[in-house]
């Protein structure tokens, strides 16, 4: 449980759900822990639990969909190991139902968000001579889930962005992969079971678990675990991977 250790980890939407969870892992296994979310509330939360219980932990305000916001929280940091790309929305409706609006939004967070932070770091990485980043994927990468379209374009784009930079930059002591998630449950996913299926939420849940052929969804600290692995230096030979944790769905569908 020391991996990490005086490592510096920056990582998007660590305020709550996964990112929430990396962010404790990674702090207990010694890293330096800087913990960006656009809710100032929930992100110094975070920050501030992992100072009382003995590790280091900072929180900078971030909208990842605006440049600026992200250059100037980088450009506040004096050096950068780790990134974690991990903010991203969720979005449902197939081509049909998904207006123009609603794809710029998911594009302007998940996809254009994930380019911003790559943008401003990879160059400090370059300068340093090395550099982990992991970025935050799906399972919807690589196969069709039902009403996801917009979501689905986004994340498919986040696993091109990591074999780009995994390729461009491995010369410069640069790794980069990704993680691909089935359903995982955080509140993010609670809060939308209470929203649009509160008259059957047990059933509901019940038929996420069953999604997956392991009978289950996953939870954030299973996703925190191979997070910090893939982020350590026991991962020093994996480069320009997408790691499925999954649960057997992309297996076994």
């Amino acid at each position: 449980m020391n991996r990490l250790k005086d490592k510096v980890a920056l990582i998007t939407g660590g305020g709550s759900g996964i990112g929430k969870a990396m962010a404790q892992r990674f702090a207990n296994e010694g890293a330096w822990v800087h913990v960006l979310d656009l809710d100032t509330d929930a992100g110094r939360k975070v920050a501030d639990e992992i100072g009382e219980s003995g590790g280091r932990g900072e929180f900078a305000q971030v909208d990842v969909a605006s440049p600026e916001s992200v250059q100037a929280a980088i450009d506040s940091i004096e050096r950068i190991d780790i990134l974690v790309n991990n903010a991203a929305v969720s979005s449902i409706g197939n081509v049909e139902a998904i207006t123009s609006e609603e794809m710029d939004r998911v594009y302007r967070i998940n996809v254009k968000g994930v380019y911003y932070c790559l943008h401003a770091i990879v160059p400090r990485m370059k300068e340093q001579g090395r550099g982990v980043i992991l970025n935050m994927a799906s399972i919807v990468s690589k196969l069709g889930i039902h009403d996801r379209f917009a979501y689905s374009m986004s994340k498919g784009a986040v696993l091109s962005m990591t074999l780009s930079v995994a390729r461009d930059y491995v010369r410069h002591g640069i790794r980069c992969n990704c993680i691909c998630p089935a359903r995982i449950r955080t509140p993010l996913l609670e809060g939308f079971v209470d929203e649009h299926y509160s008259d059957r939420r047990e059933e509901y849940l019940s038929e996420l678990s069953e999604y997956q052929p392991i009978g289950r969804m996953g939870e954030p600290k299973e996703i925190a675990a191979l997070a910090a692995f893939l982020c350590s230096d026991d991962a020093s030979f994996i480069t320009g991977s997408a790691y499925d944790i999954d649960g057997g769905v992309t297996l076994l569908r």
